[in-house]
């Protein structure tokens, strides 16, 4: 099962290593790891996906709190949040691709079809930008592979996710979550680890 997590992490350098080094330690794969700044000054924003079991978040989380560079870690799901992902797709396409001088074209319709954006054109080649879901973008590339065109290039950024709603000071209040200005004077609550079932561990029972 795939989990999504936004950790807020001090922006310094070997805090993107304590974390992977976590994951590690924990034997859960990460799948997509995206890293930038957040709203806050001197703070990053990390989206982790990672596939583990579907009881092992609450022990993830507890884990990455215990980092000393961890301000924040908060779980989202697709029904709660906003996830995109962000990929380009450099296509052959002139005299010489598969489909020939028609392949321009063709391409442009498929990225209108997909909602993509031209971001390049080349000679011999045409470079897509396009922002959605992950299997929006898995089936744009499917259509390019079946319509025998040469995907010469790929480069995805993971997903970026993003709780929905405006968190204005009253609905944080209600969800029990400190606002920025709080959190930029107290770190928030942090789960005791050791209160946590250890979910990697199957029952011997």
């Amino acid at each position: 099962m795939l989990h999504t997590f936004i950790a807020l992490v001090d922006d310094k350098p070997g805090s993107l290593t304590r974390v992977a080094s976590l994951f590690r330690r924990l034997s859960v794969n990460i799948v997509s790891l995206t890293v930038g700044e957040s709203e806050r000054e001197g703070v990053s924003r990390m989206t982790i996906v990672a596939e583990a079991p579907e009881n092992a978040a609450h022990r993830i989380r507890a884990s990455l709190y215990k980092l000393e560079v961890t301000r924040d870690v908060d779980e989202v799901g697709r029904s709660e949040a906003v996830i995109r992902e962000l990929c380009l797709i450099k296509v052959a396409a002139g005299p010489h691709a598969p489909h020939g001088l028609h392949s321009r074209t063709q391409i442009f319709e498929l990225a209108n079809v997909f909602r993509a954006r031209v971001v390049d054109l080349a000679p011999e080649s045409i470079m897509l930008e396009m922002t959605g879901s992950a299997s929006k973008i898995e089936g744009l590339l499917q259509v390019l592979l079946e319509s025998n065109y040469e995907v010469l290039e790929v480069s995805r950024t993971g997903r970026m996710a993003m709780r929905r709603g405006q968190h204005t000071s009253k609905v944080l209040k209600a969800l029990g979550t400190k606002s920025a200005a709080e959190q930029a004077v107290a770190y928030p609550d942090r789960p005791e680890e050791d209160d946590l079932p250890n979910q990697f561990e199957e029952d011997e029972t």
